[in-house]
């Protein structure tokens, strides 16, 4: 080693930019890990072990911090916290990966990471079809990976995550020999990362309409062109959940999208099954699932606004045995609660006056920032204002292969809800 080289090492040492040791006999210099330190007082978020650190949360970081690198995170007077991925364009300025300091965040990390996650879900049941990975709720912020069959579609939300890509898509080939890999990267909260949409094939090529199973079903599934990741599989067990309220019974749902409620509830014995949604597209596939199973003389779908449909029709007296709502998230900001709160109002009012006296009304939400309690509350309103008296049957979150982690509310996002309208 020349003596400039030590030199300038001695330099970038004693400013904080790098570790000296020895290999054999000579000096080998390694970047050092950034360091954040946070406010003298944290949030109970934080110390309950919620991995997101937001900019107003931290008081100072080291300079030259390289977007989407590792850090490590230290209380204000230097106690260790975690290591994570910084953002420094980001609300969210780290989304911690471990608490463990000895943890190197590396290649072998992430498979170790997917092949927990994966063990999760196999003691659970869920093997065929299920979310692989959810974020923070599997100790991978911002990674969301479906598993469809031998299919598998990956969402990359943060610049941190997005950087490991290679690593995650290798990790897959080696647990799971899949027979192909999707990015659906085309979601607007990339671009607050500082990242593009995209979205494409990260193996070869295939065709990306597939055919799954759920309950006994065949279901088309559109990974390229579907909603989020073309499926959600979210409800999986609250499909099942309807099936002894459906038998001999007429059926509306609203807000169909592809029609997995609608054929369940063909395929569990309805008498007839009317679905809505304002998409061609969606009509025109939830027509195809139909027929997949044998089921398109009970099921039937119209390509119009719920919304209106659903006001229009209470007014004209339309009754069903059982009415079922699965309307988009209403609201993706605080700012807005209200507002969302009164449409869940306003569609689970228009709802319940279709239903016959005795029937049911099987309704969700998929609005993380309405909590449960806020959701129950809105329908009780409803019903008060449609004069009618509800009893529940049955209140339910998201899937099991959704896991929920208690106090982290991003994690527990979907209200099902069915009740007995009387």
């Amino acid at each position: 080693m020349s003596y400039k080289n030590l030199y300038t090492g001695r330099v970038a040492l004693r400013q904080g930019k790098f570790s000296l040791f020895p290999v054999g006999d000579s000096l080998t210099f390694a970047p050092m890990t950034k360091k954040v330190y946070l406010n003298k007082k944290i949030s109970r978020r934080i110390e309950g072990g919620h991995p997101w650190i937001f900019a107003n949360e931290v008081n100072m970081v080291d300079e030259d911090v390289e977007a989407g690198g590792i850090v490590e995170v230290y209380t204000h007077d230097k106690k260790f916290v975690g290591k994570g991925y910084i953002n420094p364009q980001s609300q969210i300025l780290v989304r911690l990966l471990t608490r463990d300091k000895s943890a190197t965040i590396d290649e072998s990390f992430f498979y170790g990471r997917l092949k927990e996650a994966w063990e999760y879900r196999q003691r659970l049941g869920y093997t065929e079809n299920c979310r692989l990975v959810f974020g923070e709720a599997d100790f991978l912020p911002a990674l969301i990976i479906d598993k469809f069959n031998d299919y598998f579609v990956i969402q990359t939300l943060s610049l941190g995550i997005d950087r490991w890509k290679p690593a995650i898509v290798k990790a897959l080939e080696q647990l799971f020999q899949p027979k192909g890999i999707y990015e659906r990267n085309d979601v607007p909260v990339r671009e607050l990362e500082g990242l593009p949409q995209q979205k494409g094939f990260l193996t070869a090529p295939f065709d990306t309409r597939i055919v799954i199973r759920e309950n006994g079903l065949q279901l088309q599934v559109d990974l390229e062109n579907g909603q989020k990741t073309g499926y959600f599989l979210d409800q999986h067990d609250n499909r099942r959940a309807i099936r002894h309220i459906v038998k001999g019974a007429d059926v509306l749902g609203a807000f169909c999208y592809t029609g997995s409620f609608e054929t369940h509830a063909a395929y569990y014995g309805a008498k007839s099954v009317l679905g809505l949604d304002i998409s061609e597209n969606a009509v025109l596939q939830a027509r195809h699932n139909a027929a997949l199973n044998g089921l398109e003389g009970i099921c039937r779908y119209e390509a119009v606004n719920a919304f209106d449909a659903l006001k229009q029709w209470s007014r004209e007296g339309r009754q069903y045995d059982v009415v079922m709502l699965d309307p988009p998230a209403f609201t993706k900001s605080r700012g807005t609660i209200e507002k969302a709160l009164t449409g869940y109002k306003e569609i689970n009012l228009r709802g319940m006056k279709l239903v016959k006296k005795g029937g049911f009304l099987v309704t969700s939400s998929c609005t993380n920032l309405v909590s449960p309690e806020m959701f129950l509350e809105t329908i009780q309103q409803a019903a008060k204002d449609a004069r009618r008296q509800l009893r529940q049957v049955s209140f339910q979150a998201q899937a099991s292969d959704h896991p929920i982690i208690q106090g982290w509310e991003n994690t527990n996002y979907l209200k099902f809800l069915i009740v007995q309208v009387l």
